[in-house]
């Protein structure tokens, strides 16, 4: 969601910031600004609403000098997108500087005590309370008059400050919102991402919830708000910059499907075991005696995360023979939900920083229940916070709209399914081995795939002028017709509809027409034969169908208008290859249609706030 890059070393820091800032426009953002210490000792600030090119203009042979600064880009939630509510905030004297994401549940309250005490707010956010709690607070030292600050607030926090009081220093914190730093000889970075840095450094600290940070060109210390000064381990990022670049092409959506047979493979690297019929997963930090004795999953997760994890559910259930469910991690984290020792909650998310994910595994830990994370960022909140899980090394995402990650998701809960039924004995030595031998051809399989690319972008030219859609699957590839809805309602700003093909007459065949485009995915599996009695009901209705079939397959030759072809494989990994077409489908459109393909209207790429 918003982004936060500070910079503390010899060089100029105005650059800086903004190349940091530029590396986090995929986050989501409307608005942007800087602060920096300039020469003079004084603060600049300058910040504008609309994208970082807005900022830039304002900057051009007018930027601040100074070695010591902060930027940030903003997405809205108390206050409009304006210059007004941009960050970075200052105080009454224009001598404290603050960036923040999150949201500060009590903002109102302590508002009105700091008016009372006579500060001048200027905007409607709940940021500008922290940058007056601060200045209320300032003795003689910024870290001191912070940690005070941050002991009165409630909510969630990612911060960096900087003041004129006290040059050369940023001093950063973090409660339940992702804050890293950059470590380089001489010189320190702080930031919500790590990609803002990842020209300079590859090395970095992450801070833990209730930590902060004060960093400086002599070096930086982490303390904790309520234990004193803490040690902490720097850490290797194994991205380098070339991995959040387009490489040619277009966009970073497209960059990202078409990297799917190697995020695939870097999935399953090392991790496949034919012989056992098993899978090896050395984070699950859990014995068989301990996984013997889970009675029950539940899996949690938002929007491209959910859906995955409804895959899982129908493996789980199927080779491991477990009740799972699995819960929308927004509901799940207000409701008391039924938890114990022998509950496993697997907690899905991209980032790793999702809030309600990282809200509903803090719960389920409260509760007894053992828990372990499905993440592509390592370090990330979720995979620190969980007992175990499963990296899915899908490399860094920077297309909103989640490709690579969802179906390197699936595949770790593959995997986790191999391992967790062999441990349960559920799962036969001769079932699991075909299931390593089918994730083994997956990456292969994907990459036939792609080669529908310029079919399916014919198909969008033809459909790309439709409003609404609907996306019918049976069995575990409704899933699919859930994720392949929600990414053309993502990029494309199309409505879709996702449906249990089954539940079509209850309701949604009454908006079938020649205007309402169906896709369906009708493999060859368990379920086909109902799927295309579907299929029928929507062209007796004057519908037009495009049908995702499995190659040899003529069945559907001129009963479907539009047929695209994919590889045979085991049913359970069909949706890994059914949603290709899908994300080409929903990119296509959205080039048409002239959309931001990177950066969707609303939306943010970690939403790491209510």
């Amino acid at each position: 969601m918003c982004g936060i890059v500070g910079y503390v070393g010899p060089k100029e820091a105005g650059p800086l910031l903004l190349e940091g800032i530029k590396r986090l426009e995929y986050r989501g953002y409307d608005s942007a600004g800087l602060a920096v210490l300039v020469a003079d000792g004084e603060l600049a600030i300058e910040k504008r609403p609309g994208k970082i090119a807005e900022l830039e203009r304002a900057l051009a042979g007018n930027m601040p000098r100074g070695s010591c600064g902060i930027a940030h880009t903003r997405w809205a939630t108390h206050g409009a997108p304006n210059r007004v509510n941009a960050h970075p905030h200052s105080d009454c004297r224009g001598d404290i500087a603050l960036v923040h994401n999150g949201i500060i549940e009590n903002a109102w309250v302590l508002r009105q005590k700091l008016e009372a005490l006579g500060h001048r707010f200027e905007s409607e956010t709940d940021t500008e309370v922290l940058v007056h709690l601060i200045e209320e607070a300032y003795a003689d030292c910024l870290e001191d008059a912070v940690a005070a600050a941050l002991q009165q607030v409630e909510g969630t926090y990612g911060i960096a400050v900087i003041s004129s009081r006290d040059p050369a220093k940023i001093v950063a914190a973090r409660r339940g919102s992702p804050l890293l730093l950059g470590i380089v000889d001489g010189e320190y970075f702080v930031a919500s991402d790590v990609a803002a840095m990842l020209a300079h450094t590859r090395d970095v600290v992450y801070l833990d919830d209730g930590e902060y940070a004060v960093l400086s060109r002599s070096g930086y210390q982490i303390y904790n708000l309520s234990a004193g000064a803490v040690t902490k381990e720097i850490e290797r990022v194994s991205w380098d910059l070339a991995a959040i670049q387009k490489g040619g092409f277009a966009h970073f959506m497209l960059k990202e499907i078409f990297e799917q047979p190697e995020t695939l493979r870097n999935a399953i690297r090392g991790r496949l075991l034919e012989e056992e019929g098993t899978a090896r997963l050395g984070g699950i930090n859990m014995t068989d005696e301990e996984l013997a004795a889970i009675e029950r999953v539940v899996i949690t997760g938002c929007g491209t995360s959910w859906h995955a994890g409804l895959i899982g559910e129908y493996m789980l259930e199927e080779f491991a023979r477990i009740p799972a469910e699995v819960e929308y991690a927004s509901e799940f984290r207000y409701r008391n939900p039924v938890l114990n020792d022998r509950t496993l909650v697997i907690a899905i998310s991209q980032s790793g920083e999702t809030a309600d994910t990282l809200a509903a595994l803090q719960e389920a830990k409260r509760a007894g229940a053992r828990t372990l994370g499905i993440v592509n960022v390592v370090g990330s909140s979720i995979a620190r916070t969980a007992d175990g899980g499963i990296y899915i090394h899908a490399g860094p995402e920077i297309g909103v709209a989640s490709t690579k990650a969802f179906t390197s998701q699936i595949v770790a809960l593959t995997l986790f399914t191999l391992y967790f039924g062999r441990r349960r004995d559920t799962l036969s030595i001769a079932t699991g081995r075909g299931i390593v031998r089918a994730l083994a051809d997956l990456p292969e399989k994907v990459e036939h795939v792609l080669e529908t690319s310029a079919a399916v972008k014919e198909l969008a030219e033809e459909y790309h002028g439709c409003r609404n859609f609907l996306y019918l699957g049976r069995g575990n590839n409704f899933p699919v017709a859930l994720e392949g809805a929600l990414k053309l309602k993502e990029v494309s700003y199309v409505h879709a509809e996702g449906y249990p093909a089954a539940e079509m007459k209850h309701g949604p065949i009454a908006l079938i027409d020649e205007n309402m485009p169906a896709v369906v995915v009708a493999p060859t599996d368990s379920v086909y034969s109902k799927i295309v009695s579907n299929i029928e009901e929507v062209k007796a209705r004057g519908g037009r169908v495009v049908a995702v079939v499995s190659e040899g397959n003529h069945a559907l030759n001129g009963r479907a208008d539009h047929l695209i072809r994919i590889p045979q494989t085991i049913e359970c990994l069909t949706p890994v290859l059914a949603t290709v077409p899908l994300q080409l489908l929903a990119y296509h459109m959205a080039v048409l249609r002239g959309c931001d393909v990177d950066q969707p209207r609303n939306l943010a790429k970690s939403v790491t706030v209510e």
